[in-house]
């Protein structure tokens, strides 16, 4: 098969390919590409919006490419300003490199060690002096930077833009310079740094890369990206339990979009799951299918299965687990409203969203639905309150 072949693998659940042409025309070569996927690493653990790109970087390693997964230990001291409408703070060179380590024990549930060239931007960063930063500068322009999206509208509304954020850009889009990548992958959020990358590449005499960028995961909501700060992610550490409760919480057209971009199964297989589907075939049971799939991925096949059975027992059939939060309120008037007694068990995470889950039907106790907003929990118990699938706390009133 030549590399050609491997075409329609590539295009999968890519948002965008610039240029295509232009990779056909490398992939005619016959030789590996040195593929690029670029991460600072700003937190500790990673969660599965993440690993979209990981997944593309697979499929370019298993079609015989070389795949380069870059940490931005450098640029993650800079703090990226993509998407941001306020100056990030920059991480300390301690928390970049703490957070780094975890990067690379995580990404090998993933991607194959032997086949995967770790590097820190670091390497070539830390080596530049003054004078070489500034002629880097030099090749790009004030109003180039303004063309991009954030900054634009920062600029125009008058808010703060640190000279240091027109660096990132540059930074990431040496990185491609100094290891002559051929094909450069980002979030659909990443495209201004990704093209500079390109521009630059251009600049210093090099063939430019072939940007192809994936689009961004939501989170369990369905609405807004995946994110630790919105508390709609799946931790790829998380335990089995976890991990495959969540997956069974996302909803149905959600499901398929996880199907595209998280599961290694053929794109055959998925439009048959899909048809299945069509002509009856309950979609909970699909949902098992990717459930155990990822599991299996980020733990093992056992405790993919253990971890279905543990779902059906405790959700299917009405179970409540044994171990669970044993919280202790202080009655006010001989009760306290319900929505108090959620937030104050740790359930949710205001009395408002205490409201919103119980007019969507999201929360019991003692296994009866709750559904007066404005219902007063007596002094007594103890009661057995749950908010969602997952969300348990035994909790006293007196």
């Amino acid at each position: 098969m030549s590399k050609v072949d491997g075409l329609p693998q590539i295009r999968r659940g890519a948002e965008e390919i610039l240029v295509e042409s232009e990779l056909v025309e490398r992939l005619k070569e016959g030789r590996p590409l040195k593929v690029k996927a670029g991460f600072d690493p700003t937190a500790p653990d990673l969660h599965l919006g993440h690993t979209v790109l990981l997944n593309k970087l697979r499929q370019f390693q298993e079609l015989g490419h070389e795949a380069i997964f870059l940490i931005g230990d450098f640029t993650g001291m800079i703090g990226d300003p993509t998407g941001k409408n306020v100056t990030r703070k920059p991480l300390t060179r301690d928390e970049v490199l703490e957070n780094a380590r975890t990067y690379e024990k995580q990404i090998f549930k993933i991607l194959d060690p032997e086949k995967t060239q770790v590097v820190f931007n670091s390497s070539w960063m830390g080596e530049m002096s003054a004078a070489d930063l500034i002629q880097l500068t030099a090749r790009h322009t004030v109003a180039r930077m303004l063309e991009r999206d954030d900054f634009n509208k920062r600029y125009t509304s008058g808010q703060a833009i640190a000279i240091h954020e027109f660096i990132y850009p540059l930074v990431q889009g040496y990185d491609s310079v100094a290891l002559k990548a051929d094909i450069e992958l980002g979030g659909t959020d990443q495209k201004f740094n990704l093209l500079v990358g390109r521009q630059l590449q251009e600049s210093y005499g090099l063939k430019p890369q072939i940007v192809l960028t994936m689009p961004i995961l939501e989170g369990l909501d369905g609405v807004q990206k995946m994110s630790k700060s919105l508390g709609n992610y799946i931790g790829i550490a998380e335990a089995p339990d976890e991990m495959f409760g969540k997956l069974m919480s996302i909803s149905d057209p959600l499901m398929w979009r996880y199907f595209e971009l998280l599961s290694f199964r053929p794109l055959a297989e998925i439009e048959t799951l899909k048809r299945e589907m069509e002509t009856g075939r309950n979609p909970r049971d699909i949902k098992f299918e990717l459930g155990r799939e990822l599991v299996t991925r980020f733990h093992s096949r056992a405790e993919a299965e253990q971890a279905q059975q543990n779902f059906i027992a405790r959700f299917q059939k009405g179970a409540v687990p044994d171990e669970m939060a044993e919280v202790t309120l202080a009655a006010e008037d001989g009760g306290l409203p319900v929505a108090n007694v959620l937030k104050a068990a740790g359930l949710t995470s205001s009395t408002s969203d205490a409201l919103r889950m119980i007019k969507q039907g999201a929360v019991r106790i003692d296994g009866e639905r709750i559904e007066d907003p404005k219902l007063v929990v007596a002094a007594g118990g103890p009661y057995v309150c749950q908010v969602g699938k997952r969300r348990f706390a035994r909790v006293s009133v007196s």
